[in-house]
């Protein structure tokens, strides 16, 4: 069961503009990933890194969250040293009275990849510096913002040297141009693939429409013997 959703997830995963999941998975092993993040958006002071990062899923995916690592040194208060996350979506499922997070902010199995990077991208920008994994980290964030963009700036530059060769950085127009294509899509652009000589729908249609001329057509001669 794992290894049939990790791989439709995988091929889904490979088609987003802001993640480049490497062709090549960690060992030919569909439970360990090579994934990038890239950031988009044009504010925030991770934008136009390439940030590197290792996913490993247990067997009983997805009963149990991913284990997620960025490879690199990535300066952010919820950022540890060794690359590991302090995320609630990545915490074992159920309420935790000793953290106080609730049951719906960790990990459950309706969870999947996408909402993992997601709730990744969107710490990068929305940092918890209330309990804080780096707290270095935390501390430059809010006495000196300027200096902390130019910590970070340094791990940007030093990420790029992991972009592989002949892969194309998005954009922001990128992504709004993929989100477009996508919002665009109508049932026409998949007739040929999946014409099967009409749906149910239209039959049902044409037995409606034969069922009303009967009736019509009795009406008509019931009115003639009057």
């Amino acid at each position: 069961m794992a290894e049939k959703i990790l791989m439709s997830e995988f091929k889904a995963m490979s088609k987003e503009p802001w993640t480049n999941i490497e062709a090549q998975l960690v060992n030919e092993n569909i439970f360990e990933w090579s994934v990038a993040l890239i950031v988009m958006n044009p504010g925030s002071p991770y934008n136009g890194g390439y940030l590197k990062a290792e996913m490993r899923f247990p067997k009983d995916y997805p009963f149990r969250p991913p284990e997620f690592r960025f490879l690199r040194p990535l300066w952010h208060p919820n950022i540890y040293l060794d690359g590991r996350l302090c995320i609630s979506i990545l915490h074992q499922p159920g309420h935790d009275e000793m953290s106080g997070e609730l049951a719906d902010e960790r990990w459950s199995p309706a969870q999947r990849v996408e909402t993992v990077l997601i709730s990744i991208l969107s710490l990068l920008d929305d940092a918890e510096v209330s309990s804080p994994a780096n707290v270095d980290a935390g501390v430059m964030l809010r006495n000196d913002p300027e200096k902390y963009k130019d910590r970070v700036w340094s791990d940007l530059e030093q990420s790029k040297k992991d972009i592989p060769e002949g892969f194309v950085m998005p954009t922001e127009y990128t992504f709004t141009h993929h989100e477009v294509e996508a919002n665009n899509f109508t049932w026409s652009d998949s007739e040929d693939e999946y014409d099967f000589g009409g749906s149910d729908s239209e039959a049902e249609m044409t037995m409606d429409e034969d069922d009303d001329n009967a009736d019509e057509h009795v009406d008509t001669e019931s009115s003639d013997e009057e």
